[in-house]
């Protein structure tokens, strides 16, 4: 099973670069993690043949708040996955993140804009970077793969634009 990972897409409707990108990228997947700062639940829409799981981040609208948890564990083929947007942490963020999911075989979370894919402590940690190129640190657009089979193996991207 390949799950797709993005964070940080800062939009308020799906414009149809969006559509096309995400029908791009993640044509493959089955389910799609949005680790937070939607802006607006609307985008969720360009997923509508996936399997979603999403949480809000703290530049989403109200609407999203209400909808969407903050965090959430979410079990799939035998494994748990940790879905967080990561806020308020800046610094030493897998070990902050530990102690926010207990017995995780995985965190993904966003909020830093900076992709990172990483084992620590027996756990793999995603942070996909931000899907609409608001990398901090120059970072181009990212997202992630999550390869799910005996093990979870992650990959980062770039979002290949024109």
């Amino acid at each position: 099973m390949q799950i797709g990972v993005l964070s940080d897409t800062h939009m308020s409707a799906p414009s149809e670069t969006f559509i096309n990108e995400v029908r791009r990228c993640f044509a493959a997947c089955q389910v799609i993690f949005h680790a937070g700062d939607l802006t607006d639940i609307s985008i969720l829409s360009a997923f509508k043949d996936k399997e979603v799981y999403a949480v809000h981040g703290n530049m989403c609208l109200a609407s999203a708040r209400r909808t969407l948890p903050s965090r959430t564990v979410i079990e799939l083929a035998g494994f748990r996955f940790g879905l967080t947007h990561g806020m308020p942490y800046r610094h030493n963020v897998e070990e902050n993140l530990l102690g926010d999911f207990e017995q995780v075989d995985c965190i993904v979370s966003g909020h830093t804009h900076v992709p990172v894919c990483r084992r620590l402590f027996g756990v793999l940690f995603m942070n996909p970077g931000s899907f609409m190129a608001h990398g901090r640190y120059g970072a181009p657009a990212t997202y992630g793969i999550l390869e799910v089979g005996d093990e979870i193996r992650g990959r980062i991207l770039e979002v290949a634009r024109p």
